[in-house]
């Protein structure tokens, strides 16, 4: 009963607090930006610190290497995570934009005005850099936010989270942001449709299943990242292996690299040695089909399963299809609707590709990493949707907004629009 009663009051405070960020000017937002970069940076050893007492902890409970690697912060990556809060401060307030003004009448005006979703929960896998990520998108749009991470970075979330808070809430309504630990405060927390108006899972298919299927709050999410490189006929080779490489190996544990690798046949005996020569130099697996085997000779048997796996680790099965038609059909059916890419230099092929591939999104010629909040120039992201209601694709500042609608008018009445002598709407378009 204790836990239920802390769960609501930190659920009450953020509700309470959202209601007035909603009205923070831009200028306090920034500031307090700025000044969560400078926290970091001035508590960069106690950060450290906490994150090598995870990281003993997760070795003992043997936690896998790629959770390992998603877990370790060090001076490099604390500099990343200042440079993403500065770059949050210089973008533009997405919260208070008018959208589109309407005149209905001559002096009755209807504005439709961008504003913040109100609480928003994230609960987040073992990257303690997230927290400080989702926090300042949160902050920069007028959310309040309530977090959860991994149990494994129970410590460094803890030091991230007291920083934050310290110096946000000099300029920000105290309560704005909320820090939970547990799963039993999770499923209290999948309670609180009174006051969290949006849920972000990320993690496994299986566990933002869960949440969907526990919850009444509405669920933005993605829950697995298939993503697919497909080798057109018309690819420039070098190019092609380059992406490969960089799609598969430049960061393997994320949702974003590449799962499967579709080749088209009339370049399959020219490529797949290329890339095999490569991939072999960084330790991957390979797994491929039958016509695939025929080739590579001495890799295993990809199976049905395959198709539809997230490996998170340096593992790729590889598909020969017989046309752009062909791979399209596959990524629809295998793909989890996160991002995939085409290597060609036919642009009739491309725009093919690029028009039916069902995902949140798509590439021409470029690596599958690119699907990224910061490198789409979002700031950064809260996580990634493959809905297709709200938000899709990285979900930055963008996403988590929404927005009103009002009415400007001088004493007009409905009763004047109905009738024998009714007024007629004007309905013009001013912006």
């Amino acid at each position: 009963m204790q836990l239920k009663y802390k769960i609501l009051k930190q659920c009450e405070d953020a509700k309470l607090a959202s209601a007035k960020l909603a009205g923070v000017e831009t200028n306090a937002k920034n500031k307090a930006l700025i000044g969560i970069a400078n926290a970091v940076k001035k508590n960069k050893n106690k950060i450290l610190a906490a994150n090598k007492k995870d990281l003993r902890n997760a070795k003992k409970n043997n936690l896998s290497d790629v959770l390992l690697k998603r877990l370790k912060l060090d001076n490099i990556k604390i500099n990343e995570i200042i440079a993403g809060v500065k770059s949050v401060a210089k973008l533009e307030d997405p919260a208070g934009k008018t959208l589109a003004v309407t005149e209905l009448d001559k002096g009755l005006n209807l504005h439709k005005v961008s504003t913040p979703i109100g609480v928003i929960g994230v609960i987040f896998e073992s990257r303690p850099d997230a927290l400080v990520q989702i926090s300042a998108l949160c902050l920069k749009s007028g959310n309040a936010v309530i977090l959860k991470g991994g149990s494994e970075a129970e410590n460094t979330n803890s030091t991230l989270f007291e920083a934050i808070r310290n110096v946000s809430e000099k300029y920000l309504p105290k309560g704005w942001i909320q820090l939970i630990g547990t799963r039993e405060e999770v499923k209290e927390v999948l309670k609180m449709d009174e006051f969290i108006d949006l849920l972000i899972p990320r993690g496994s298919n299986k566990f933002v299943k869960y949440i969907q299927e526990n919850t009444k709050i509405p669920v933005l999410g993605h829950s697995e990242g298939i993503c697919h490189v497909y080798v057109d006929k018309d690819a420039d080779l070098k190019m092609a292996v380059d992406i490969c490489f960089d799609a598969k190996c430049q960061y393997p544990a994320v949702c974003n690299a590449m799962e499967t690798l579709l080749v088209h046949k009339a370049i399959a005996k020219k490529f797949l040695p290329l890339m095999e020569k490569k991939f072999k130099e960084a330790d991957v697996e390979l797994r491929g089909c039958a016509e695939t085997k025929k080739i590579l000779k001495n890799i295993k048997k990809a199976t049905e399963e395959d198709w539809k796996t997230e490996y998170n680790d340096l593992i790729l099965s590889i598909k020969m299809v017989d046309s752009v038609d062909e791979a399209i059909g596959h990524i629809n059916k295998y793909g989890s609707g996160h991002t995939d890419a085409i290597i060609t230099n036919n642009k009739k092929t491309s725009d093919r590709f690029m028009d039916l591939v069902d995902s949140g999104s798509v590439m021409v010629n470029c690596s599958t990493r690119f699907a990224d909040g910061f490198r789409y120039g979002l700031g950064a992201e809260v996580g990634i949707s493959t809905n297709k209601v709200h938000a899709r694709g990285p979900v930055g500042l963008e996403g988590l907004v929404i927005y009103k609608y009002k009415s400007f008018g001088k004493g007009h009445k409905v009763a004047d629009y109905s009738g024998k002598k009714a007024r007629e709407f004007t309905h013009k378009r001013i912006k």
